[in-house]
Protein backbone atom coordinates (compact mmCIF):
# COMPACT_ATOMS: atom_id res chain seq x y z
CA UNK A 1 0.00 0.00 0.00
CA UNK A 2 1.16 3.63 -0.36
CA UNK A 3 1.12 6.13 2.25
CA UNK A 4 -0.97 8.33 0.20
CA UNK A 5 -4.02 5.72 0.21
CA UNK A 6 -4.03 7.16 3.99
CA UNK A 7 -4.39 10.84 2.72
CA UNK A 8 -7.59 12.42 3.68
CA UNK A 9 -8.62 16.18 3.96
CA UNK A 10 -9.15 17.74 7.09
CA UNK A 11 -10.04 21.45 7.85
CA UNK A 12 -7.83 23.27 10.03
CA UNK A 13 -11.04 24.24 11.97
CA UNK A 14 -11.30 20.84 12.91
CA UNK A 15 -8.14 20.05 14.52
CA UNK A 16 -8.99 20.08 18.92
CA UNK A 17 -7.08 23.20 20.44
CA UNK A 18 -8.57 22.67 23.93
CA UNK A 19 -9.95 19.55 25.94
CA UNK A 20 -14.22 19.38 26.33
CA UNK A 21 -15.13 19.76 29.93
CA UNK A 22 -16.00 17.19 31.35
CA UNK A 23 -13.90 15.11 29.97
CA UNK A 24 -16.56 12.10 29.36
CA UNK A 25 -19.03 14.69 27.03
CA UNK A 26 -16.92 14.58 24.02
CA UNK A 27 -18.07 12.95 21.09
CA UNK A 28 -17.98 9.19 20.00
CA UNK A 29 -18.20 7.87 16.87
CA UNK A 30 -19.06 3.97 17.03
CA UNK A 31 -18.40 1.85 14.50
CA UNK A 32 -18.80 -1.90 13.50
CA UNK A 33 -15.87 -3.36 11.79
CA UNK A 34 -17.80 -5.67 10.43
CA UNK A 35 -19.96 -4.22 8.47
CA UNK A 36 -18.67 -0.71 8.66
CA UNK A 37 -22.18 0.89 10.14
CA UNK A 38 -21.62 4.34 12.43
CA UNK A 39 -23.66 5.66 15.43
CA UNK A 40 -23.07 9.29 16.84
CA UNK A 41 -22.89 8.97 20.59
CA UNK A 42 -21.02 11.14 23.50
CA UNK A 43 -17.99 9.08 25.33
CA UNK A 44 -20.29 8.90 28.39
CA UNK A 45 -22.82 6.13 26.07
CA UNK A 46 -19.10 4.19 26.04
CA UNK A 47 -21.07 2.44 28.60
CA UNK A 48 -23.46 0.49 26.47
CA UNK A 49 -21.02 -0.65 24.35
CA UNK A 50 -19.10 -3.07 26.96
CA UNK A 51 -20.61 -6.03 28.48
CA UNK A 52 -20.14 -7.94 31.52
CA UNK A 53 -16.62 -9.99 31.65
CA UNK A 54 -14.95 -7.48 28.67
CA UNK A 55 -11.75 -6.23 29.87
CA UNK A 56 -10.55 -2.35 29.25
CA UNK A 57 -6.62 -2.09 28.54
CA UNK A 58 -5.24 1.33 29.30
CA UNK A 59 -1.89 2.80 28.97
CA UNK A 60 -0.66 4.28 32.60
CA UNK A 61 2.36 5.85 31.52
CA UNK A 62 2.01 9.85 32.79
CA UNK A 63 3.80 12.60 30.42
CA UNK A 64 6.72 14.67 31.30
CA UNK A 65 6.70 18.67 31.54
CA UNK A 66 9.37 17.20 29.20
CA UNK A 67 9.83 21.13 27.35
CA UNK A 68 12.32 23.06 28.84
CA UNK A 69 14.40 26.50 28.00
CA UNK A 70 17.72 26.88 28.58
CA UNK A 71 20.13 29.89 28.70
CA UNK A 72 23.26 29.29 26.87
CA UNK A 73 26.20 30.19 29.82
CA UNK A 74 28.71 31.58 27.86
CA UNK A 75 26.70 33.63 25.65
CA UNK A 76 22.94 34.03 27.43
CA UNK A 77 20.86 32.58 23.92
CA UNK A 78 18.19 30.84 24.76
CA UNK A 79 17.30 27.71 23.48
CA UNK A 80 14.71 24.92 23.75
CA UNK A 81 15.17 21.25 24.85
CA UNK A 82 12.34 18.55 24.28
CA UNK A 83 13.16 15.24 26.77
CA UNK A 84 13.12 12.47 24.79
CA UNK A 85 14.14 9.29 26.57
CA UNK A 86 16.26 8.84 29.68
CA UNK A 87 20.14 7.28 28.89
CA UNK A 88 21.04 7.46 32.24
CA UNK A 89 21.32 8.80 35.28
CA UNK A 90 19.94 12.32 34.93
CA UNK A 91 20.74 11.89 31.55
CA UNK A 92 18.65 12.02 28.86
CA UNK A 93 18.28 12.41 24.71
CA UNK A 94 16.82 15.70 23.79
CA UNK A 95 15.42 17.68 20.67
CA UNK A 96 17.35 20.45 20.68
CA UNK A 97 16.09 24.52 18.90
CA UNK A 98 17.82 26.02 17.55
CA UNK A 99 20.69 23.04 17.38
CA UNK A 100 23.45 25.08 16.16
CA UNK A 101 23.41 26.67 19.70
CA UNK A 102 23.74 22.99 21.56
CA UNK A 103 27.30 22.07 20.43
CA UNK A 104 29.21 19.34 22.41
CA UNK A 105 30.40 20.89 25.81
CA UNK A 106 27.74 23.94 25.74
CA UNK A 107 26.53 24.51 29.28
CA UNK A 108 22.68 25.92 29.97
CA UNK A 109 20.84 27.02 32.90
CA UNK A 110 17.41 26.06 33.50
CA UNK A 111 14.63 27.97 35.49
CA UNK A 112 16.88 30.35 36.72
CA UNK A 113 19.65 27.81 38.27
CA UNK A 114 17.29 25.29 39.42
CA UNK A 115 18.90 22.72 36.88
CA UNK A 116 21.87 22.47 34.68
CA UNK A 117 23.22 20.60 31.59
CA UNK A 118 25.39 20.19 29.57
CA UNK A 119 25.78 18.32 26.14
CA UNK A 120 27.75 15.43 26.17
CA UNK A 121 27.53 14.35 22.66
CA UNK A 122 25.01 14.66 19.54
CA UNK A 123 24.00 11.18 17.82
CA UNK A 124 23.51 10.32 14.64
CA UNK A 125 19.85 11.62 14.14
CA UNK A 126 21.03 15.09 15.81
CA UNK A 127 19.73 14.79 19.24
CA UNK A 128 21.59 16.12 21.94
CA UNK A 129 22.49 13.98 24.80
CA UNK A 130 22.58 16.15 27.99
CA UNK A 131 23.98 15.48 31.59
CA UNK A 132 21.96 17.61 34.01
CA UNK A 133 22.22 18.58 37.44
CA UNK A 134 20.09 20.10 40.35
CA UNK A 135 20.05 19.88 43.91
CA UNK A 136 16.67 18.54 44.41
CA UNK A 137 15.47 15.62 42.68
CA UNK A 138 15.27 15.45 38.99
CA UNK A 139 11.83 15.29 38.50
CA UNK A 140 10.30 17.47 41.37
CA UNK A 141 12.50 20.29 39.68
CA UNK A 142 11.21 19.75 36.09
CA UNK A 143 7.50 19.63 37.18
CA UNK A 144 8.69 23.46 38.00
CA UNK A 145 10.61 24.51 35.41
CA UNK A 146 9.26 22.13 32.09
CA UNK A 147 6.24 22.65 30.52
CA UNK A 148 3.38 19.90 28.62
CA UNK A 149 4.98 18.98 25.08
CA UNK A 150 1.86 19.54 23.45
CA UNK A 151 1.54 18.15 19.64
CA UNK A 152 2.87 20.92 17.01
CA UNK A 153 -0.70 21.42 16.20
CA UNK A 154 -1.95 22.40 19.24
CA UNK A 155 -1.08 26.31 19.56
CA UNK A 156 -3.02 27.48 22.77
CA UNK A 157 -1.43 27.56 25.94
CA UNK A 158 -2.78 24.57 28.07
CA UNK A 159 -4.36 26.11 31.18
CA UNK A 160 -4.28 23.07 33.63
CA UNK A 161 -1.07 20.29 33.06
CA UNK A 162 -3.05 17.69 34.14
CA UNK A 163 -5.75 17.62 31.36
CA UNK A 164 -3.08 16.04 29.24
CA UNK A 165 -2.82 13.52 31.91
CA UNK A 166 -5.47 10.70 32.03
CA UNK A 167 -7.13 10.16 35.14
CA UNK A 168 -5.25 6.92 35.79
CA UNK A 169 -1.58 8.11 34.49
CA UNK A 170 0.86 6.60 37.18
CA UNK A 171 4.22 5.83 35.59
CA UNK A 172 7.03 8.41 34.74
CA UNK A 173 7.88 8.73 31.23
CA UNK A 174 6.27 9.63 28.25
CA UNK A 175 6.63 12.17 25.96
CA UNK A 176 3.31 12.76 24.55
CA UNK A 177 0.04 11.31 25.96
CA UNK A 178 -1.96 8.14 25.15
CA UNK A 179 -4.93 10.27 23.87
CA UNK A 180 -7.53 7.89 23.80
CA UNK A 181 -7.68 7.56 27.52
CA UNK A 182 -8.36 11.45 28.04
CA UNK A 183 -11.72 10.97 27.83
CA UNK A 184 -12.39 9.04 30.57
CA UNK A 185 -13.00 10.31 34.16
CA UNK A 186 -13.04 8.32 37.83
CA UNK A 187 -16.41 8.35 37.93
CA UNK A 188 -16.99 6.44 34.54
CA UNK A 189 -13.84 4.62 35.49
CA UNK A 190 -16.09 3.42 38.53
CA UNK A 191 -19.38 2.98 36.33
CA UNK A 192 -17.24 0.80 34.16
CA UNK A 193 -16.09 -1.90 36.69
CA UNK A 194 -19.24 -1.67 38.72
CA UNK A 195 -21.21 -2.98 35.42
CA UNK A 196 -18.37 -5.68 35.69
CA UNK A 197 -16.25 -4.87 32.76
CA UNK A 198 -11.89 -5.23 34.45
CA UNK A 199 -9.70 -2.86 33.80
CA UNK A 200 -5.95 -3.82 33.20
CA UNK A 201 -2.88 -1.75 33.05
CA UNK A 202 -0.15 -1.91 30.60
CA UNK A 203 2.84 1.13 30.87
CA UNK A 204 4.13 2.03 27.42
CA UNK A 205 5.66 5.57 27.52
CA UNK A 206 4.94 7.39 23.77
CA UNK A 207 8.04 8.84 22.04
CA UNK A 208 7.60 11.87 19.80
CA UNK A 209 7.74 9.13 16.93
CA UNK A 210 3.96 8.79 17.66
CA UNK A 211 3.63 12.33 15.75
CA UNK A 212 6.51 11.72 13.17
CA UNK A 213 5.14 11.73 9.32
CA UNK A 214 5.75 8.70 7.20
CA UNK A 215 7.89 9.80 4.69
CA UNK A 216 8.38 7.21 2.14
CA UNK A 217 6.03 5.87 -0.60
CA UNK A 218 5.09 2.55 -0.04
CA UNK A 219 4.19 1.63 3.28
CA UNK A 220 6.23 -1.64 3.54
CA UNK A 221 9.47 0.72 3.53
CA UNK A 222 8.82 2.38 6.59
CA UNK A 223 10.28 2.00 10.18
CA UNK A 224 8.95 2.47 13.49
CA UNK A 225 10.62 4.22 16.22
CA UNK A 226 11.03 2.23 19.46
CA UNK A 227 9.02 2.25 22.94
CA UNK A 228 9.58 0.73 25.93
CA UNK A 229 6.38 -1.11 27.35
CA UNK A 230 5.77 -3.07 30.55
CA UNK A 231 3.03 -5.44 30.79
CA UNK A 232 2.39 -6.49 34.50
CA UNK A 233 1.87 -10.12 34.69
CA UNK A 234 -1.80 -9.31 36.89
CA UNK A 235 -2.62 -7.89 33.40
CA UNK A 236 -1.40 -10.93 31.65
CA UNK A 237 -3.54 -12.95 33.65
CA UNK A 238 -6.65 -11.07 33.37
CA UNK A 239 -5.98 -10.92 29.57
CA UNK A 240 -6.15 -15.37 29.82
CA UNK A 241 -8.90 -15.43 31.57
CA UNK A 242 -11.04 -12.84 29.46
CA UNK A 243 -10.51 -14.85 26.69
CA UNK A 244 -11.13 -18.38 28.30
CA UNK A 245 -14.60 -16.80 29.76
CA UNK A 246 -15.47 -15.51 26.10
CA UNK A 247 -14.96 -11.90 27.04
CA UNK A 248 -14.01 -9.41 24.46
CA UNK A 249 -10.50 -7.62 25.41
CA UNK A 250 -10.45 -3.75 24.35
CA UNK A 251 -7.45 -1.65 24.34
CA UNK A 252 -7.52 1.77 25.13
CA UNK A 253 -5.80 3.85 22.68
CA UNK A 254 -3.09 2.53 19.90
CA UNK A 255 -0.52 2.45 22.68
CA UNK A 256 -2.34 -0.14 24.35
CA UNK A 257 -3.07 -1.86 20.77
CA UNK A 258 0.40 -2.25 20.10
CA UNK A 259 1.54 -3.60 23.80
CA UNK A 260 -0.29 -6.04 23.52
CA UNK A 261 0.60 -7.24 19.88
CA UNK A 262 3.97 -7.22 20.62
CA UNK A 263 3.62 -9.29 23.52
CA UNK A 264 1.74 -11.54 21.66
CA UNK A 265 3.65 -11.31 18.48
CA UNK A 266 6.74 -11.98 20.51
CA UNK A 267 5.87 -14.89 23.20
CA UNK A 268 2.55 -16.55 21.37
CA UNK A 269 0.32 -14.80 23.83
CA UNK A 270 0.25 -11.87 26.16
CA UNK A 271 2.75 -12.71 29.25
CA UNK A 272 3.63 -10.38 32.39
CA UNK A 273 7.43 -8.77 30.54
CA UNK A 274 8.77 -5.55 29.77
CA UNK A 275 11.07 -4.68 26.63
CA UNK A 276 11.32 -2.24 23.58
CA UNK A 277 8.44 -2.44 20.60
CA UNK A 278 8.95 -1.17 17.18
CA UNK A 279 6.03 -3.08 15.91
CA UNK A 280 4.47 -1.13 13.09
CA UNK A 281 1.25 -2.67 12.27
CA UNK A 282 -0.52 -1.51 8.77
CA UNK A 283 -3.44 -3.49 6.60
CA UNK A 284 -2.60 -6.93 6.33
CA UNK A 285 -1.35 -7.58 10.01
CA UNK A 286 -3.58 -10.48 11.77
CA UNK A 287 -4.71 -9.18 15.21
CA UNK A 288 -3.52 -11.71 18.21
CA UNK A 289 -5.27 -10.17 20.56
CA UNK A 290 -7.56 -7.37 20.33
CA UNK A 291 -11.52 -7.67 20.10
CA UNK A 292 -12.15 -3.81 20.16
CA UNK A 293 -10.75 -0.38 20.06
CA UNK A 294 -11.01 2.79 21.33
CA UNK A 295 -9.46 5.76 19.84
CA UNK A 296 -8.59 8.94 18.73
CA UNK A 297 -8.95 10.73 15.18
CA UNK A 298 -5.22 10.58 13.85
CA UNK A 299 -2.94 12.46 11.19
CA UNK A 300 -3.60 12.13 7.59
CA UNK A 301 -0.61 9.47 6.36
CA UNK A 302 0.21 8.80 9.74
CA UNK A 303 1.20 5.44 11.19
CA UNK A 304 -1.88 5.17 13.67
CA UNK A 305 -4.42 5.55 10.91
CA UNK A 306 -2.52 3.06 9.33
CA UNK A 307 -2.93 0.58 12.65
CA UNK A 308 -6.88 1.68 12.82
CA UNK A 309 -7.01 0.56 9.30
CA UNK A 310 -5.22 -2.65 9.88
CA UNK A 311 -7.85 -3.90 12.56
CA UNK A 312 -11.49 -2.53 11.22
CA UNK A 313 -10.65 -2.50 7.36
CA UNK A 314 -9.06 0.27 5.03
CA UNK A 315 -12.50 1.10 3.56
CA UNK A 316 -14.24 1.19 6.69
CA UNK A 317 -11.99 3.05 8.26
CA UNK A 318 -11.09 5.96 5.67
CA UNK A 319 -15.40 6.04 5.15
CA UNK A 320 -15.78 6.89 8.51
CA UNK A 321 -13.04 9.69 8.56
CA UNK A 322 -14.80 11.05 5.59
CA UNK A 323 -18.14 10.74 7.73
CA UNK A 324 -16.47 12.58 10.89
CA UNK A 325 -15.21 15.36 8.70
CA UNK A 326 -18.82 15.93 7.76
CA UNK A 327 -20.32 15.53 10.96
CA UNK A 328 -17.69 17.93 12.11
CA UNK A 329 -16.12 15.99 14.79
CA UNK A 330 -12.96 17.57 16.42
CA UNK A 331 -9.51 15.93 15.88
CA UNK A 332 -6.37 14.67 17.17
CA UNK A 333 -5.14 14.64 20.95
CA UNK A 334 -7.95 17.12 22.28
CA UNK A 335 -10.49 15.85 19.93
CA UNK A 336 -13.31 13.13 19.94
CA UNK A 337 -13.02 9.48 19.49
CA UNK A 338 -13.75 6.53 18.16
CA UNK A 339 -15.07 3.18 19.35
CA UNK A 340 -14.47 0.16 16.92
CA UNK A 341 -16.07 -3.36 17.84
Amino acid sequence: MKTSDFYYDLPEELIAQTPIEPRDHSRLLVMNRENGEISHKHFYDILDYLNEGDCLIVNDSRVLPARIFGTKEETGANVEFLLLKQVGNNTWETLSKPGKKARVGASFSFGDGLMKGTVTHITEEGNRIIEFECEDNFYATLDKIGQMPLPPYITEKLQDKERYQTVYSNELGSAAAPTAGLHFTKELMEKIKDKGVNIGYVTLHVGLGTFRPVKVDDVNNHKMHSEHYEVPEETAKLISETKKNGGRVIAVGTTSCRTLESVASEYGQVKGCDGWTDIFIYPGYKFKVLDGLITNFHLPESTLIMLVSAFAGYENVMNTYKVAVEEKYRFFSFGDCMCIL
